[in-house]
């Protein structure tokens, strides 16, 4: 077995345990300009679908610290589900090895998605997973 095996860079970015997220629990977080660019910083944590988008974009780019500061366990572990397809695949799998989250649990808790005609994919494209969360970012 290698020495490197189960190892990754996003695991790598991820604090130790769930109880190291510090992340509030509600309020506006702006986001320094290293993870995102000037207009889509603010984010009102304590709102689902800005929450969302908040934490899919700090767990794709953001740095230990980031994480630490910007993620709350509660809401994290809460949000899973609808959070889980957001991510790439070695960032979900990081996730749930290292915080204890359930691959599973997704399938238990999924809402239907809310789908008006304009999100809709056409017809043999793939729908776009952020493109309901960034019509409501800012809302």
């Amino acid at each position: 077995m290698s020495l490197f095996a189960g190892w990754s860079a996003e695991a790598a970015r991820l604090p130790d345990r769930l109880e190291d997220l510090h992340g509030p629990w509600q309020g506006v977080v702006v986001l320094p300009v290293h993870l995102t660019w000037y207009g889509l910083r603010e984010f009102d944590v304590a709102a689902e679908r800005p929450r969302l988008l908040l934490y899919s974009i700090v767990l794709s780019q953001g740095r230990r610290n980031d994480l630490a500061r910007f993620v709350n366990p509660r809401r994290l572990r809460d949000d899973w589900p609808q959070l889980r397809p957001l991510l790439s695949g070695p960032m979900r799998r990081a996730c749930e090895r290292k915080f204890g989250l359930r691959a599973a649990d997704h399938r238990a808790h999924r809402r239907a998605p809310h789908r008006s005609a304009h999100h809709r994919a056409l017809p043999g494209h793939r729908a776009d997973p952020y493109a309901r969360l960034l019509t409501c970012a800012n809302t």
